[in-house]
């Protein structure tokens, strides 16, 4: 039997791995936003008649190739955060979409903060009951899935990249780039 009383614990868990991130990104700079330590990385770059593009191919190359601050902000923001309401009553919280994002850090990190907070909101206000029910049929091989599932995954998905934004942050400062 599922104790459904762990919605609060369930979002302490994105609560600290929200946190942490966002304490980690105080103080990004425009060169570390775009910062390309090694060949081949994937980026946010600028398009032919303004706006930028994300680097980016489905499926991914086998190994991926390592990729910017500025490629995993809008991974977390865009990809993940924002499209994982798609099947929600909550409309998008941020414009981008698909491969679009900035070439600026400022509007980056204020999305990936909405994208952030419109996804806690949502799921908090499924409340214990509605976390557990399925997320259904737009979420194809997944609609039997609790929402809660998708709270750990989204979880899982800010402390595994937040961890991998502080290590290029670390490595930035360290090589005196």
């Amino acid at each position: 039997m599922i104790d459904r009383a762990t919605l609060p614990l369930i979002l302490s868990g994105y609560d600290d791995a929200w946190t942490r991130l966002d304490a980690r990104l105080d103080g990004l700079t425009q060169d570390e936003y775009l910062w390309e330590p090694v060949a081949g990385m994937w980026s946010v770059r600028p398009v032919p008649g303004g706006g930028w593009r994300v680097d980016h191919v489905r499926p991914e190359p086998e190994p991926p190739p390592v990729t910017t601050i500025a490629w995993r902000l809008w991974h977390l923001a865009s990809d993940c955060l924002a499209d994982y309401l798609r099947a929600s009553d909550v409309p998008r919280p941020i414009q981008p979409s698909g491969a679009a994002w900035y070439g600026e850090v400022g509007p980056a990190l204020t999305d990936l903060r909405a994208s952030a907070a419109a996804f806690r909101s949502t799921m908090e206000g499924l409340g214990e009951d509605g976390i557990w029910e399925q997320m259904g049929p737009r979420w194809g091989p997944f609609a039997e899935s609790p929402w809660a599932a998708l709270v750990v995954h989204a979880t899982d998905e800010l402390a595994h990249h937040g961890a991998e934004l502080a290590l290029l942050r670390d490595l930035y400062r360290s090589w005196g780039a």
